[in-house]
Order: C-alpha cells, then structure tokens, then sequence
C-alpha cells in the first residue's frame, strides 16, 4: 500500500469561473463520469491525453485521466469519495512520469459548483498534491529538493489549473444546454 504524506503539499491551487447559468442545471457527476474523450482534450490542449471512467472493485465511481502537468505525465485513477450533483471530491495515487523517471504522488481534486443568483453559478477546480514515501524516496535518489520539486510541481500545476477551469466550466455549461 502507498504512504501518502498529508503533511507536505506538492501544490495546492484552486481557480473559479462564472457561468450564465443556474446552478441547478450543472451536474458535475454527470459530466465528469461522461465526459467524451475528445471534449476531454479539448478542456486543456495540449496537456489532456485521453480519459475515461469505470468503478472501482467496491463499486466506487472513478475518472481515469492522462494528462501532461509541465514535464511529467500524469496518470491519474481519481477514485471519488464524493460524487454528487455540485460537489466531487476524487482521490488518486497517480503514476508520474517524469524527465528522471516514475514515481506516484496523491492528487485531490475536487470540483464544485455554487449559485450565484438564479442566472449565474460559479464553478471551482481545486488540486492538491501530496507526495508519497516513494515520491521522497525518487527525490533523494535523484538529489532534489523537496522545495524545489514542490516548487516546480506549483508552477507547473497551477499553470495548467488556471487553462483547464474555464474550459472544465464551459463544458458542464454546453453539456447541461444540450440536455434541456
């Protein structure tokens, strides 16, 4: 079993965008776990690679995604321990490949939505890191700091949070018109 360290933080960023419409008609679980791999790619290009979702053994919802984060790819099996119309909250040892090699940190990513008036709603993309015991281990191996490493993965993941919300939020808006 992977050791998560909770204590230190990799990155942690969260970004939020407006949407002309009501809240009611966002369903973040629906969209997530229904998301077509090409709407997927075009909500951070050319960082999304491909997605999907299956369950876990127990029946937990999952998103499976691939995606670059700067120079590392990121293989991400989001398991959601929340997965309701406003608010997912999904959890992944994910496999990171990097220029030095492969390593696993924990990613929490967590998407809500709130109303703002009966018209408009705010839609937010929150992304934590933490790294594993493996992670410090990779680190030590390849004598790197974990502030530097914290640093870049901050730069890096918060740069690609900041291009994919907008587009994240859009999609929801496009795919609840479509069901009207």
């Amino acid at each position: 079993m992977t050791k998560v360290i909770t204590d230190l933080k990799l990155s942690d960023s969260s970004y939020s965008h407006v949407l002309d419409i009501a809240a009611d008609k966002i369903d973040i679980a629906d969209w997530l776990f229904n998301l077509p791999n090409d709407e997927y790619k075009r909500c951070c290009p050319p960082d999304h690679v491909a997605c999907g979702a299956t369950y876990t053994d127990d029946g937990k919802r999952m998103s499976i995604n691939v995606e670059r984060i700067g120079e590392t790819l990121m293989i991400q099996q989001y398991v959601g321990e929340i997965t309701e119309k406003h608010h997912c909250r999904m959890v992944s040892i994910s496999d990171a490949f990097t220029p030095n090699g492969r390593t696993k940190v924990q990613i929490i990513w967590d998407l809500s939505i709130k109303p703002i008036d009966a018209d408009h709603c705010e839609y937010t993309n929150s992304v934590i890191a933490h790294p594993t015991e493996e992670f410090l281990a990779f680190l030590k191996e390849h004598n790197v700091s974990f502030e530097t490493a914290a640093a870049g993965r901050q730069a890096a993941g918060g740069d690609h949070n900041h291009r994919e919300t907008p587009l994240f939020a859009e999609s929801m808006k496009r795919k609840a018109l479509a069901r009207k």
